[in-house]
């Protein structure tokens, strides 16, 4: 992901394309409409690339014009089209392409702004109301599943949405992954985990992220494929920093080392004990050599230490 870009997601007139223009001018950056893109390259509307070739022909050029912008890799803001994530391959370039953010709103602001409009081929319909309806539903998940940002914007006047999505852009993405038998804190010996229940340690790590307005998101999982996973989904999704307690499979996974040496973002190994002066089997770790660092030995409190070797 290009952690720079902003796409900017949602339903026709959920307000894309005057957010765009105006966030350009705070962020110093271009701004590009993909419909409009489209458009220019086929020299006529959508209305009529719709009527001449169908709908499945536009979608087409919605992923080939995607799979373009992708690998030019260009900084910029992009505004794209309402049915654009219903795809899947979609979703994926969308959020390798930048921040997704959806603007979301209710079908009664969508008919209002946009009743009247010829303009939009979907809604050329006896009731379009309900056609709004039955689109954005059919839409939620697609929509929800691509977002990194959920705004919804019915409510809000263009400052605040602004504001918000500036926050959104300045907000560094970490994502914490606990291995097995974290999860089980405060039971297993608590003479060397210590007393504190792993409640605590997602509220402590809560707390870390509102003091520093960080997007902190904690995974954990006793099950090595699941741990893999959630590593390789991190390439995708934006996460810009990892902190990993990989708890026994520190010794021994070798996956689990080859999923973290495959994404070049900051990451640094967690241990709440002090490895060191354990067993001899826990003093080898086959995963910090693909860490930037290893913290060990300062027991919850290493998680904060970690999440700001991550900041800074």
């Amino acid at each position: 992901m290009n952690k720079k870009n902003l796409v900017l997601i949602g339903f026709m007139g959920s307000g894309k394309t005057s957010v765009g223009l105006r966030m350009s001018y705070r962020l110093r950056m271009p701004v590009e409409d993909t419909d409009k893109l489209i458009v220019r390259r086929q020299g006529r509307s959508i209305s009529e690339i719709f009527k001449k070739e169908g709908e499945e022909y536009f979608r087409n050029q919605e992923t080939k014009l995607l799979m373009e912008l992708v690998e030019k890799g260009r900084r910029a803001i992009y505004s794209v089209g309402g049915g654009t994530p219903v795809q899947l391959q979609n979703r994926e370039l969308l959020r390798q392409l930048g921040k997704v953010v959806l603007l979301r709103v209710r079908p009664e602001t969508v008919y209002q702004r946009l009743k009247g409009d010829t303009s939009r081929p979907l809604l050329q319909c006896e009731e379009p109301l309900k056609r709004i309806r039955e689109l954005m539903e059919s839409r939620k998940e697609a929509y929800e599943t691509c977002a990194d940002v959920i705004l919804d914007v019915d409510d809000m006047d263009m400052e605040d949405i602004l504001k918000s999505i500036e926050k959104e852009m300045n907000s560094m993405k970490i994502l914490v992954i606990n291995g097995p038998n974290i999860n089980f804190l405060g039971i297993r010996e608590k003479s060397i985990y210590g007393a504190q229940d792993y409640q605590y340690l997602l509220d402590l790590i809560q707390k870390k992220a509102k003091e520093t307005e960080s997007d902190i998101e904690v995974f954990q999982s006793n099950h090595e494929g699941a741990i893999i996973d959630r590593i390789q989904e991190a390439y995708f999704d934006g996460t810009q920093g990892i902190v990993i307690n990989p708890g026994a499979y520190t010794h021994y996974s070798y996956a689990i080392r080859d999923a973290l040496a495959s994404i070049t973002v900051p990451k640094v190994e967690i241990h709440i004990s002090d490895i060191t002066k354990r067993e001899e089997f826990r003093k080898v770790s086959v995963t910090a050599p693909v860490c930037d660092r290893q913290i060990y030995g300062q027991g919850l409190s290493g998680y904060l230490k970690a999440i700001d070797h991550i900041l800074n």
